[in-house]
């Protein structure tokens, strides 16, 4: 069962639109649908809702760290070991290269693949076994990029009709919320690949 959602992204309203902070959008999204309101909490460095649940199932933690990206872990890893909470019972949602606008994955573990929020995760929980909800932003269409070339792409604002089809898959993920929240993950994953669109 999931007991924490963790949106990555980078503090700031310089970087609220950019796509990095895709994982910040869906925590958002995912807040507004759980009735929930994210809040400051120096003690996890970030902010932080609670969401009770029926008898039994516990709370369920929404957390956006504060940290800057590179230094996710220190949020996530603060309320996980406070609380208790084992990596493969948190869903980390952050931005995928790999994936267009318009396309989502979620899968258990992994590597990083460059993606500096994931590395300081694994790295402080000291794991790689956590769930990841990757929303596709896309790759720069050039195959002579550099390192700051993939920075400066994240960093920026997607093309209107990236946002839209980003928007569509974070619906699309937030349907797929009920089963997440079951633990059914094979039903979620399925319902999610098999409705993945490309931007047009």
């Amino acid at each position: 069962m999931i007991r924490l959602l963790v949106g990555l992204g980078n503090p700031g309203p310089e970087y609220e639109d950019t796509r990095h902070n895709a994982g910040f959008w869906w925590v958002d999204a995912a807040a507004r649908k759980l009735g929930a309101t994210l809040a400051a909490d120096r003690s996890y460095h970030g902010l932080v809702a609670r969401v009770n649940r029926g008898a039994g199932a516990g709370p369920l933690w929404l957390l956006e760290p504060q940290t800057f990206m590179n230094l996710s872990g220190k949020s996530v890893s603060a309320l996980a070991r406070f609380f208790k909470i084992a990596p493969d019972e948190i869903l980390v949602v952050h931005d995928e290269l790999d994936l267009l606008p318009g396309k989502v994955k979620m899968k258990l573990g992994g590597g990083h693949a460059g993606h500096n929020g994931l590395r300081d995760i694994q790295a402080q929980l000291g794991s790689p076994e956590f769930w990841r909800l990757r929303i596709g932003i896309g790759h720069p269409r050039d195959s002579e990029l550099t390192q700051q070339d993939v920075v400066d792409y994240v960093l920026k604002p997607p093309r209107a009709e990236e946002r839209d089809a980003m928007n569509d898959a974070i619906g699309r993920a937030l349907s797929a919320w009920p089963s997440i929240a079951a633990g059914d993950m094979e039903v979620a994953m399925m319902a999610l690949h098999t409705t993945n669109k490309d931007v047009g």
